[in-house]
């Protein structure tokens, strides 16, 4: 571990669990320096990419959006070369969601955190920041590690939302076949077989086909769960792509790669937590 003493950031949507986890914090760890305290997503990655903190204690159900999507759009922004802040993820019971960040090896408090648990976590990370010198790691596999760790999490169920029903996900379900888009007095039937990609856009979801661009208001995650993952990827948090509609994937001088479809003349961004799915064979 470097001199300089460890610095956190919390992200806690009830300021008075924000204040209970920071007092508890400087009992178990007085070293640590609370940088920053935020109350939603969307000011949790930001603020995080500003400070570049060594320790991230996210809530996962916060307003704007979830810890989880927070972790991810900063792991997508985070600067080549710097070592990715240790995760802990702060969560009330849920047996999904210990079940999924145990599966994953990823650190979790439980509401109210207790001191005992709080300790193992403090051990857990002094532990993970004094391996942390760049000469002892390879920072860019850490990076995909913690990526692997986070597409695993944002797709099991009950982590950032209630489990689907046991309807939805029984297994043998068959994949949507149309889309149901209204238009002002009108309902659009929209065959999936034409859809080229769908993107995430405010309150609606853009369905893009190569000829017309429809809206609807099924959350993309809904429509995740509905779709074959074989005829549709997911190449950002916010866009699902018709696989065998991409002609080419280019890389451009910043690293990021972007794909373009057949049909469609925009080029869309992937982001680093897909850019797996493109490693040349």
């Amino acid at each position: 571990m470097s001199s300089a003493p460890p610095r956190a950031l919390i992200a806690e949507d009830e300021p008075l669990l924000a204040a209970a986890l920071q007092h508890e914090l400087a009992q178990a760890w007085p070293a640590l320096q609370i940088v920053a305290t935020v109350g939603d997503g969307l000011s949790a990655a930001q603020q995080a990419l500003a400070l570049q903190p060594d320790v991230l204690f996210f809530d996962i159900r916060m307003p704007g959006q979830t810890g989880l999507d927070a972790a991810a759009e900063l792991a997508d922004a985070w600067p080549a070369g710097k070592p990715f802040p240790a995760l802990v993820f702060v969560t009330a019971y849920d047996q999904y969601a210990v079940q999924a960040f145990e599966a994953q090896a990823v650190d979790y408090l439980l509401k109210p955190v207790q001191a005992a648990r709080l300790q193992k976590t403090v051990q857990k990370l002094q532990l993970a920041l004094t391996s942390q010198a760049p000469a002892a790691i390879n920072l860019e596999a850490k990076l995909e590690a913690t990526m692997a760790q986070l597409r695993h999490l944002l797709a099991a169920p009950g982590v950032a939302s209630a489990p689907p029903p046991a309807a939805a996900s029984a297994a043998g379900a068959a994949p949507l076949t149309m889309i149901q888009a209204s238009s002002g007095s009108q309902i659009h039937m929209v065959p999936v077989a034409d859809v080229l990609y769908f993107e995430a856009a405010d309150k609606y979801v853009r369905v893009l086909t190569a000829a017309r661009e429809f809206l609807i208001r099924t959350p993309l995650k809904e429509l995740i769960a509905q779709l074959d993952p074989q005829v549709f990827w997911q190449v950002h948090r916010s866009t699902l792509v018709r696989a065998g509609s991409i002609t080419t994937v280019t890389r451009d001088e910043a690293g990021k790669l972007h794909l373009e479809l057949a049909g469609r003349p925009e080029k869309l961004p992937v982001s680093r937590l897909y850019a797996h799915l493109f490693k040349a064979m």
